[in-house]
């Protein structure tokens, strides 16, 4: 197009908040199974600045300057050539590339393969959430925990920590619509919130019972999904029952041994690390159940691009109630 775009980027590891600089830069040109978008809202996730601190050294990012984020929501503007779904002014929700980067610019090119139709009735704001968050508690709770959506299947007894973050608010909805008993996590604050998302019953993190992730009404766990961090695997396997699976949304050293040592030993309960593969098709299946009301995005709350570094320092918080989105 030949034009330039104002975006976010940073030059090294390192830096936090301070490190986002504001830029102008060249609007991305499509490849042949890419789309063009027009950026009406983003979302910031805890890989985005993990990304930045050198936590996935030497993956990401591939070179500096880089553009971080990867959920985004607007309209098409272009499309390659081999581009058969999506056309000029057609409302979508993607999710970008992270090896390339550009979700935090006023445009952005993503693959059609890893993009959803957004209905009109559908805010920009409402569905710029769901790409990573939304997919990573579908991915888990269906793929590695086997819970059937539809409401079939074998009733199972699930705890999710954190449930009041980023990917615990869509995991506690898609949860409650298999045959499940959700028994939650987050704090007091945030109870009523997460009971509110259909949680059967919810501990406060901070007592002696949310310490040591028991159910309050004494139910061992067949599912965790772990959204948390600093559990060690001792605190879990009290609570769990005979063929027990944990998947860990963000795994470690030290949850990647132990998943090597259950292997290993053969133990009937398993902590399984979650890796997300991102497809256009299950984007599309989370839009839908927006659009039929049977999720909802939670937000923290909103900024405007040009405070896109006061949004990164509420999402490294770490308290942040949902989602953090950006606004254009």
């Amino acid at each position: 197009m030949g034009k330039h775009m104002h975006a976010v980027q940073y030059n090294c590891y390192g830096e936090g908040p301070s490190g986002i600089k504001h830029v102008e830069v060249p609007v991305p040109t499509p490849s042949k199974d890419e789309v063009l978008i027009k950026l009406e809202a983003a979302s910031i996730n805890p890989f985005d600045w993990k990304v930045q601190k050198g936590m996935l050294w030497p993956l990401l990012p591939r070179k500096f300057p880089y553009i971080p984020g990867t959920d985004v929501a607007g309209e098409v503007m272009e499309v390659g050539q081999r581009v058969q779904k999506f056309k000029p002014g057609d409302k979508v929700v993607a999710i970008v590339n992270p090896l390339n980067g550009g979700g935090l610019a006023e445009f952005a090119v993503v693959k059609e393969c890893v993009t959803a139709s957004r209905p009109s009735e559908i805010s920009a704001s409402e569905c710029a959430g769901l790409p990573v968050a939304g997919l990573t508690a579908l991915q888990a709770l269906t793929k590695s925990i086997g819970i059937k959506l539809d409401g079939s299947g074998e009733r199972k007894n699930i705890l999710i920590t954190a449930a009041s973050g980023g990917v615990g608010v869509y995991a506690v909805q898609l949860a409650k619509l298999g045959n499940t008993h959700v028994t939650a996590t987050c704090g007091a604050r945030n109870i009523e919130l997460v009971k509110s998302l259909g949680a059967d019953e919810v501990i406060d993190y901070k007592t002696p019972d949310g310490t040591a992730l028991k159910s309050p009404s004494g139910k061992k766990y067949d599912a965790v999904l772990h959204c948390a961090v600093h559990f060690p695997w001792s605190t879990f396997e009290p609570n769990l029952s005979m063929h027990a699976k944990v998947v860990d949304i963000t795994p470690n050293s030290g949850s990647m041994l132990t998943f090597a040592m259950k292997k290993l030993t053969f133990s009937k309960k398993q902590l399984v690390p979650l890796l997300l593969f991102p497809k256009g098709k299950d984007l599309q299946y989370l839009v839908d159940l927006v659009k039929e009301g049977k999720l909802k995005s939670v937000i923290d709350s909103k900024f405007p691009l040009n405070k896109a570094e006061d949004a990164w320092a509420k999402s490294i918080d770490g308290h942040a109630t949902g989602k953090i989105i950006i606004e254009f």
